[in-house]
């Protein structure tokens, strides 16, 4: 099932597409896509549904942030090896983890306005998770059973902000709306070998982002078992897990995001994103 999110800015509704990729609404079944509604058993009445009695949505309907009412946004750096190898850094043996604000998300295919004398604003394809239902301290063999199902991200980075002046990750991830997730969220059964996605991200027509989730370092599993641990997991977090190679700043020369310019972020089965940069 392919859960979306579609209406005006701060407006969106809920809903899901068809076999055909019409959209459905959802209006009256769920009041959004967040917490409780992403647990098994609402996803499992969703699913019960017959799409043909719902209301067919205007195709031209802007498609917003799949995601509504996102409480904790839990990133993880470093988390492919590739990745890893083109900046430098040593293979973390455990993993890395940052926050990004939650007013950094935006839909799929709006535009990210760059902030003020952006001068290292980077891409960043990520595979996104959702929690379906609280989990404290979970195993690795049971985790997968808190996770309603993933979505496509991109962690968009200001890298002066994370690495230069005071180096902080926070602030140079956190800029409003750097951080677009869509177009939809798929349920984990239709995702199927979540550890086997191609992942890319295209800039004006170049390809600099060309991986596969399965160079991932910590695995789904290991990740939200991770974390339980010591905080507890909400239904409707997210968590970002992490990019392949070929981010700007490892390119060489470096290569940075401008006005104009348009990203085109997919991930397999998961869908594409086109965000134009203002």
């Amino acid at each position: 099932m392919k859960l979306l999110r579609y209406g005006p800015a701060g407006q969106e509704k809920p809903g899901m597409l068809d076999a055909d990729e019409n959209i459905r609404s959802l209006v009256g079944k769920i009041d959004d896509i967040s917490g409780a509604n992403l647990s098994t058993v609402k996803i499992a009445e969703l699913k019960a549904l017959d799409p043909a009695s719902l209301e067919m949505v205007d195709g031209s309907a802007r498609i917003g942030a799949c995601l509504g009412q996102v409480t904790n946004l839990i990133c993880i750096g470093l988390n492919f090896a590739d990745h890893a190898a083109e900046t430098g850094n040593p293979i973390p043996k455990t993993p890395v983890m940052f926050a990004k604000h939650t007013s950094t998300v935006t839909g799929p295919y709006d535009d990210i306005e760059l902030i003020n004398a952006s001068e290292r604003t980077d891409w960043e394809v990520e595979l996104g998770v959702v929690i379906g239902q609280d989990c404290s301290k979970v195993s690795e063999e049971d985790a997968m059973d808190y996770v309603a199902g993933f979505f496509t991200a991109n962690d968009v980075s200001e890298r002066r902000l994370q690495k230069g002046e005071a180096g902080q990750w926070y602030h140079g991830k956190s800029p409003d709306n750097y951080a677009p997730i869509g177009p939809w969220v798929v349920t984990k059964d239709e995702v199927g070998d979540f550890n086997n996605l191609a992942m890319t991200c295209v800039i004006s027509g170049t390809t600099r982002q060309n991986g596969n989730s399965k160079t991932m370092i910590f695995t789904v599993p290991q990740l939200v078992s991770y974390i339980s641990q010591t905080t507890t997991l909400k239904a409707g977090d997210a968590i970002l897990t992490g990019t392949p190679p070929g981010v700007g700043v490892g390119h060489n020369p470096m290569v940075f995001l401008k006005p104009g310019e348009e990203m085109v972020t997919s991930i397999e089965k998961l869908g594409e994103q086109r965000n134009k940069l203002v």
